[in-house]
């Protein structure tokens, strides 16, 4: 009786392990997207370039994504234009059916996977570990959902070694840092002061993704199948190839969130200096790259153990610090006051907006 419930949960439950905890993680990955989008929108007034900056690595990402649906799908492309505020794709050859839903496909759910899956690829020629998924053994539901946390756990303790010894003076370090700020500041297009977008959140995207998965419902049963069928095959050849596809999802989404995170901290760096006057907002800034030379130059003449962590931790305390400082001693009251009554002015035009529309 204990043998068939096994068998039974193995069959139709086990499966289904990896898949849940991917769209579990994917969730919290659009949370951490509505969440830098909020405070974009209150760094618009004084940052509108930045901000405008953010939403074209957004709206490039996405095109691009879209272009690639076209190349996998061997429709061609015939026009690829990218602007500040808007992209498009168009294909030599419309193909209607299968082809035209994994076009489809590539658009809704290619920025939440592409930019972070390039992530991923750098990241295993940087990282010592991490990149290990253990071998089922029962092949239960609730296995294949703790083979996927440790393999997130596993991966997240490997990048976060990395981060923490992370050496800026190598290239390759440095480079990846930036890919990741890049790829973080951009994952969705934020569409900051587009009037005809403005209703663009994680809602629009869940329903435009609804949308697309119900429209043709075949096609989704037929993604099951093909995710049980592999299942069952990895089962018989004993192996975990099963779960490590999904880990890769995974990870995916866990690098999509760190991007998100250390983006959103930069941000949040420019939005707290915004109160501080202007020749003194600059000198955190400054502070950042000029404490991590001179800490690392110090260590070079006098040599310590964890050195490049001991520089990286420096860096961030000198530069909260000061920033705390300058925000007590230099902040600029009439512009915190100018901004404050801007920002209520808005808040007044969103509400005579909305009951009007009501």
């Amino acid at each position: 009786m204990v043998s068939l419930a096994i068998d039974f949960d193995m069959v139709f439950f086990g499966p289904l392990a990896p898949i849940l905890g991917m769209f579990i993680f994917w969730l919290v990955q659009l949370l951490f997207i509505e969440n830098q989008k909020h405070l974009l929108a209150k760094l618009k007034f004084a940052h509108e370039p930045l901000v405008r900056f953010t939403n074209f690595v957004g709206v490039l990402f996405q095109t691009i994504c879209h272009a690639l649906g076209y190349t996998v799908t061997r429709s061609g492309i015939q026009h690829f234009h990218v602007t500040v505020n808007y992209g498009s794709v168009e294909p030599k050859k419309e193909k209607t059916g299968v082809f035209e839903w994994i076009s489809n496909s590539f658009l809704f759910l290619g920025p939440f996977l592409i930019p972070s899956g390039l992530l991923l690829l750098c990241s295993y020629f940087l990282l010592e570990k991490g990149f290990a998924v253990s071998a089922p053994v029962s092949y239960s539901f609730v296995e294949g959902l703790t083979i996927f946390g440790t393999a997130l756990s596993t991966y997240a303790e490997g990048f976060g070694t990395f981060l923490l010894h992370i050496d800026l003076f190598n290239p390759a370090h440095l480079g990846f840092l930036l890919l990741l700020l890049f790829l973080g500041m951009g994952i969705r297009p934020s569409y900051m002061g587009e009037e005809k977008k403005e209703k663009i959140n994680m809602m629009y995207d869940l329903k435009n993704i609804k949308n697309h998965l119900i429209q043709h419902p075949w096609y989704l049963l037929l993604l099951f199948v093909i995710a049980y069928g592999l299942f069952c095959l990895f089962y018989l050849l004993s192996n975990n190839w099963y779960y490590v596809l999904f880990a890769v999802f995974g990870w995916i989404s866990l690098l999509a969130i760190i991007a998100l995170l250390l983006a959103y901290l930069l941000l949040a760096l420019i939005k707290f200096t915004d109160d501080i006057a202007t020749p003194w907002r600059y000198v955190p800034f400054i502070t950042l790259p000029l404490s991590y030379i001179l800490l690392r130059g110090i260590f070079m003449v006098v040599p310590l153990e964890n050195d490049t962590t001991i520089a990286l931790a420096g860096m961030i305390l000198c530069t909260l610090g000061i920033t705390i400082l300058l925000f007590r001693y230099k902040t600029n009251r009439f512009k915190t006051a100018s901004k404050m009554k801007h920002m209520r002015a808005e808040d007044g035009k969103k509400r005579a907006s909305q009951r009007r529309a009501d």
